[in-house]
């Protein structure tokens, strides 16, 4: 089994699972789906609260007040992010600051956008809900099943993605152009950010595979907090990508 999401690697439930029966954990103190989604809630309920914070802070007259808050947020997401994925024992902790941490970062950025595109933050998060909530449906009916193959090439797209944007990254590093259908709102740099979307939604098909998958093995009670910065992760993914691609598409009207 594999996820795109690298906080949901190949043997992420299958090792702590393997622990929780070897210690003989109670059903009590394992996984459950209810635990995991309400942990989902929750943290995504204080991610909009810390992205508020920072929103607050933003005016067109001096945009550069929440520039620390995407620094703190940006980099102090990363780092915990870390934290996280080598330590899941820590996830119960590490989990609720990453959401707070990224609500900054969200914030800050939500609110640049919002300034050059009125309106344009409501409809990211109404289609990020919606994904979510068109994608759960899907896989509970079975209309979308997390095969082999299905998960190769998901996390095959999102690698390719990732080293793209490293890549692009370091170019602008070094002073050089970079890659401007990244960012450009030309029709190749949309259909770019276009399929960013879709390589981003569906890992949430993967999210929801090893969440399923845990709660079938056992894992202990921590792994629903680990669970849910997974999936937190994704969707914070998924939202950044819909905000660029809605930029893109607004700035040619």
């Amino acid at each position: 089994m594999r996820s795109g999401n690298p906080a949901l690697n190949q043997n992420t439930f299958l090792d702590v699972a393997s622990g929780q029966l070897v210690s003989g954990g109670a059903a009590s103190d394992t996984m459950s789906l209810n635990g995991t989604v309400n942990k989902t809630g929750f943290m995504l309920l204080l991610l909009v609260a810390t992205a508020t914070l920072a929103w607050s802070f933003y005016s067109p007259e001096n945009p550069g007040a929440v520039m620390p808050f995407l620094l703190v947020g940006g980099i102090g997401g990363f780092i915990v992010a870390l934290v996280t994925v080598f330590k899941k024992t820590w996830a119960p902790v590490t989990a609720p600051l990453y959401a707070a941490l990224e609500g900054l970062f969200v914030g800050g950025v939500s609110a640049m956008f919002e300034a050059s595109f009125p309106g344009i933050v409501m409809q990211a998060v109404m289609l990020t809900m919606g994904v979510l909530a068109s994608l759960l449906m899907a896989y509970k009916t079975g209309l979308i099943k997390a095969t082999e193959n299905f998960k190769l090439g998901v996390v095959a797209a999102t690698g390719g993605i990732f080293v793209l944007y490293l890549v692009n990254f370091g170019m602008r590093l070094f002073g050089f152009e970079g890659m401007g259908f990244i960012h450009e709102s030309s029709w190749m740099g949309i259909a770019f950010s276009g399929f960013v979307v879709v390589i981003a939604a569906l890992n949430l098909v993967l999210d929801f595979d090893f969440i399923e998958s845990g709660v079938e093995a056992g894992a202990p009670k921590y792994m629903e907090w680990y669970g849910a910065f997974g999936l937190t992760v994704t969707l914070v993914w998924l939202y950044l990508e819909i905000l660029r691609l809605l930029a893109k598409l607004q700035s040619r009207d």
